[in-house]
């Protein structure tokens, strides 16, 4: 006897196909067989050690966060119900150039002051892992050797090779530095990861040039796996730094993900064609090219993100002792409200947009939710002041979102067929954006049933098969014969985001059944005590 069987389900398979109807058999972790409409054909229908009715509901893929960050919230939380409610079955790690492996004592000293942000101070969490291969062990022993609640693929953060092999300096690398960034990324993946991420706004990995970027990314190359980088502009200058990305990769022969693929700002108001024609060229042209978004308007990060590249030089301390000399403070003013720092991607910061979302030290929580516009009216003084005081006295951890998207370029984006799911969403601070909670019913009830700007079956390929064939995953992403049971079983009339700018910590609706590796992590709704995830490496080229 099989271990399940789905009866009667609505099955949207994940390559963009009609859905059809089908009776789907899973054990030991995998889809054994697919009767389709069982119930009309009257024939033999399949029997398991346990059947469940599917009837009104779909079955899919279970979806892939192209873009997270739950690099140690994984290891921190055995629950995970920002992603696991969602029906995320995957997430993939490593994002925007910092992570927590390769490093030595020194370099994960310093990567966890510069994305606390992101992931917290990480003092909850024992870091006892150097290599990327140990990262990944890791996570497939977390929990007393249980596992993790949802699977996880990693890209090497070429920010966090650098700070390594060349330190936080702006600086070019020697020639003996560039070769061993080139072994470490080599080893990052021959370990398992899937390819190299770049931040090419925050320190260090904003100091790397193209021609090591390029060079780096001829390795990723030789291994199969793609580049993803956070590129150096969202804003003024943010077409010129896709068209740089697409550049630098063809010359590489590298696979590229766009990050987070926004146009923001208002210089960008209206712009998402100008940039989907710059990619639908270069697609002609035979470039691998892929991208990802978030289905929301508002931007995420950290407020020291924002600060110009000379003040983050040296890492998060010397960041702290400039913003304590009053002349240097001065100067990161003018940087950011006069000139327009490359921080916050060549435009004059308007602090009106920059709403705190999250705070490290708990008596600074009367600033969260506010916007620095608005606590600075509260306490009389120029925003400036209230930034730069909130950044000394919390550290660097403040995150932030920043209200600076438009709905017509998320939707026109989204379109896109190389269009792919990611929440980019921090799970940290008291009023976190809602996408780290609701991004994957957000697609699928506001933008596909409400809005009709996907079909549900376009909808499922973008956070399923699409993500799967980017990663080279052999065996996930479809609902396939022979494929892992990783799958999501979700009611099309009622799925919905929970999240909101006011609870966004709220789960979705209309999501009864997650499977991970054919075991239930979310079962009529709620969470159970199921730890099946496992890191999920490159597959051999």
């Amino acid at each position: 006897m099989e271990d399940l069987v789905v009866r009667d389900a609505d099955v949207v398979d994940g390559t963009g196909a009609d859905s059809y109807r089908a009776d789907v058999v899973i054990d030991d972790g995998r889809i054994v067989s697919i009767v389709k409409e069982a119930a009309a054909a009257g024939c033999l229908r399949p029997k398991a050690v346990r059947e469940l009715d599917a009837e009104g509901l779909v079955l899919s893929p279970g979806f892939i966060d192209m873009h997270a960050h739950s690099d140690l919230a994984l290891l921190r939380d055995p629950d995970h119900s920002a992603k696991a409610a969602q029906g995320v079955t995957l997430e993939v790690l490593g994002q925007d150039g910092l992570s927590y492996a390769p490093v030595d004592g020194p370099t994960l000293d310093g990567v966890r002051r510069a994305v606390a942000g992101w992931n917290g101070p990480g003092d909850d969490v024992d870091l006892d892992w150097r290599s990327v291969g140990e990262y990944l062990d890791r996570l497939d022993h977390g929990f007393g050797g249980r596992g993790i609640a949802v699977n996880a693929a990693y890209l090497v953060p070429q920010g966090t090779v650098r700070a390594l092999v060349v330190g936080w300096e702006d600086r070019p690398a020697t020639a003996r530095e560039l070769d061993r960034m080139r072994r470490l990324v080599a080893e990052g993946l021959e370990q398992g990861a899937v390819g190299m991420s770049s931040g090419l706004t925050y320190t260090p990995g904003m100091y790397a040039g193209n021609a090591e970027l390029s060079e780096l990314c001829r390795v990723v190359a030789r291994y199969g796996g793609y580049y993803c980088p956070h590129h150096r502009s969202y804003g003024a200058g943010a077409l010129e730094a896709y068209a740089e990305m697409v550049e630098l990769t063809a010359r590489a022969g590298c696979a590229l993900h766009l990050a987070h693929a926004t146009m923001n700002f208002g210089v960008n108001e209206g712009r998402a064609p100008d940039l989907l024609a710059l990619l639908d060229e270069a697609l002609a042209a035979g470039a691998d090219i892929s991208l990802d978004t978030y289905p929301y308007t508002p931007g995420c990060t950290t407020l020291a993100a924002l600060l110009p590249s000379w003040a983050s030089e040296g890492g998060p301390r010397e960041v702290l002792r400039r913003l304590a000399d009053d002349a240097t403070a001065e100067r990161i003013r003018h940087d950011l409200e006069v000139t327009g720092a490359d921080g916050c991607h060549g435009v004059p910061v308007d602090w009106g947009t920059i709403e705190i979302s999250g705070v490290t030290d708990p008596a600074l929580g009367d600033f969260v939710g506010h916007t620095v516009r608005a606590s600075a009216e509260r306490l009389g003084e120029d925003p400036w002041t209230t930034a730069r005081r909130l950044l000394v006295d919390d550290g660097l951890g403040p995150t932030i979102l920043q209200h600076v998207g438009h709905e017509e370029n998320v939707r026109a984006i989204m379109r896109h067929r190389v269009h792919t799911g990611g929440s980019d969403g921090l799970l940290t601070g008291a009023k976190p954006h809602p996408r780290a909670y609701g991004t994957f019913p957000r697609y699928l009830g506001h933008y596909t049933r409400e809005l009709g700007i996907l079909t549900l079956e376009e909808c499922v390929a973008k956070l399923t098969g699409r993500p799967a064939a980017r990663l080279r995953l052999p065996d996930r992403g479809l609902v396939r014969e022979g494929y892992r049971a990783d799958l999501v079983l979700f009611d099309p009339r009622t799925v919905a985001a929970g999240s909101t700018y006011e609870s966004p910590r709220t789960l979705p609706t209309g999501i009864p059944h997650v499977l991970v590796d054919g075991r239930f992590v979310i079962e009529d709704g709620r969470r159970t005590d199921v730890l099946a995830g496992r890191a999920v490496r490159r597959s051999p080229v």
